[in-house]
């Protein structure tokens, strides 16, 4: 969603009353930038802006400091970008806890050319990372706790004084993302495979699988999850089929799948189920190896976790027993403009205007 903010004054606000002081808040993730515009009273949001994606390590510079002043450029009219007085980003490859890593340089660097190339005045900045932006979304903007994001990768985080202290997992593809998209995108294909070549039981995600990677028809499974008439060539044919169109991806596009595995275990396979079930496990162990204490907050944000997430039933089941409870949040946006206003407060410009 994306609309423009009120150039003279806030909606409602009398235009005989001195204009209210503005703070900017970004989520720059993987896939796209968003700026929000919002009042530094009240955090009354009045304008957002989306752009492109805002990796702090993985997109270039140049190209980095474009999405960002072009977000900033949608969320915030010309006329009232003399009114802003604190800026907060949270960036995907970017921490606020140290800030001589490279994703944090790249960020602030990115960040104030953005703002200048804008027009934003001079103000406090603060970076940090996309999650401990979305931590701070939750209710409250709590300041310590347990941030957790299962999406296509999956990382849990422990965030003291609003910075990440410690973090389990978030390893990549190749050597982690436990519970992930990507991985029970990745456990769907070993279910249809170890189905085809006999190590594995019946399951209905081997034609789900092939059909979602475009198999041929007659070489799919043709009569249901046992599949009763698939002799062993036909298996074959299957797997020699699906390895090429599998390798032929970059791996992370496996988290595609995950929903098929969502809609598999609601019609009982047994193969999906259990793969549910063990990310469940596998997102706990990350959220254990960071020490929880009872009744600490979990705020959890990615599309596994959200309302209707296919992993927020059995992993509030399992919190719940740690003496846990789970808060979702949609994104960073309103963390980043929590930040902003904090922000705003420290520089001792935050008293009534």
């Amino acid at each position: 969603m994306e609309y423009a903010a009120d150039t003279a004054s806030g909606p409602n606000e009398s235009a005989g009353e001195p204009a209210p002081p503005l703070v900017i808040g970004l989520d720059a993730g993987g896939t796209r930038t968003r700026a929000v515009l919002a009042r530094a009273g009240d955090g009354r949001v009045l304008g957002e802006g989306a752009a492109g994606p805002g990796n702090a390590l993985t997109v270039p510079p140049p190209l980095l400091t474009a999405h960002l002043a072009e977000a900033v450029a949608r969320a915030v009219p010309e006329a009232a970008r003399g009114r802003v007085v604190a800026v907060a980003g949270g960036f995907a490859g970017a921490t606020g806890a140290a800030q001589d890593e490279p994703g944090h340089l790249n960020a602030l660097a990115a960040l104030k050319d953005a703002l200048r190339q804008t027009g934003v005045p001079a103000c406090p900045i603060a970076v940090g990372s996309d999650i401990e932006a979305a931590f701070a979304s939750a209710p409250g903007a709590p300041a310590d706790g347990l941030a957790l994001v299962a999406g296509t990768g999956a990382v849990a985080m422990r965030i003291e004084g609003r910075r990440c202290t410690a973090t389990a997992d978030g390893d990549g593809w190749l050597l982690g993302d436990d519970g992930s998209g990507f991985w029970i995108g990745r456990e769907a294909v070993r279910g249809a495979l170890r189905m085809a070549d006999g190590r594995g039981g019946a399951t209905v995600l081997a034609g789900a699988v092939g059909r979602a990677l475009g198999l041929p028809g007659d070489v799919l499974p043709q009569d249901g999850p046992g599949a009763p008439g698939w002799s062993r060539a036909d298996r074959e044919r299957y797997r020699m089929h699906l390895l090429p169109v599998v390798m032929a991806e970059p791996p992370t596009r496996l988290a595609r799948l995950a929903p098929l595995v969502a809609e598999a275990a609601r019609g009982s396979d047994p193969v999906a189920r259990a793969i549910l079930g063990e990310a469940a496990d596998r997102l706990t162990e990350s959220v254990l190896a960071l020490e929880p204490r009872a009744g600490e907050r979990v705020v959890a944000t990615g599309g596994l976790l959200g309302p209707d997430g296919p992993l927020t039933a059995g992993l509030t089941a399992r919190l719940r027993t740690l003496g846990l409870t789970l808060d979702w949040v949609a994104d960073g946006c309103r963390g980043a403009v929590a930040l902003a206003r904090i922000e705003y407060e420290r520089s001792g410009c935050g008293g009534p205007r």
